[in-house]
């Protein structure tokens, strides 16, 4: 057996996920292409490769107690001075990313965890650069606004390359949706910059 990384979280929908990816890569981020762009529900967390089903049926039970939301995403914020990352802001579907994020969290889970800072839902567009490059992305992306229907999440694993690969997506409600129509609907504006 052994241990794999594992993280839970929301996707940004395309055409915003790429867009924000390659802006992200274009700020100088190293990161940024081995990271799809997400709001995070379980940060990285090491887990027994052999609790992978227990972690999965987990993730199922929070799901389908979970109801589709509106996520919307609008201008930017930042961590600093206390941590190095610019971000997006989630201007609506943040309570219900706290209530999910919690869910998986839950003590009696198989993936428990403290976190190191207080929950706050958000999309990651600079993380550790050079501080230009961090006032570039506040900047640049200040305008920035996406909405979509979030429908559920996806579990993650960090390969020996760094790079977040999707397991599985859980969408509420315990629902199977076909792939033609599991394409969340998105309208919001690019930024002009």
């Amino acid at each position: 057996m052994g241990t794999v990384t594992l993280g839970v979280s929301i996707a940004v929908p395309e055409p915003y996920g790429s867009l924000l990816q390659e802006r992200r890569a274009g700020f100088g981020d190293p990161a940024a292409h081995g990271i799809p762009t997400h709001i995070t529900l379980l940060p990285p967390t090491e887990a027994d490769s052999s609790a992978l089903a227990a972690i999965e049926t987990h993730l199922s039970e929070v799901a389908a107690s979970g109801r589709p939301f509106p996520m919307r995403l609008e201008g930017t914020g930042t961590f600093r001075p206390v941590s190095p990352v610019v971000y997006v802001t989630v201007a609506e579907g943040a309570d219900a990313c706290a209530w999910l994020q919690k869910q998986v969290r839950d003590a009696s889970g198989p993936v428990a965890r403290e976190l190191l800072f207080p929950y706050h839902p958000h999309v990651t567009v600079a993380h550790s650069i050079a501080e230009e490059a961090m006032d570039r992305a506040y900047d640049e992306l200040s305008d920035f606004t996406a909405e979509w229907a979030c429908t559920g999440f996806s579990l993650y694993e960090q390969g020996s390359d760094g790079v977040w690969r999707r397991l599985r997506t859980f969408f509420f409600g315990g629902i199977t949706v076909p792939p033609q129509a599991g394409a969340p609907s998105t309208h919001g504006t690019l930024p002009t910059r």
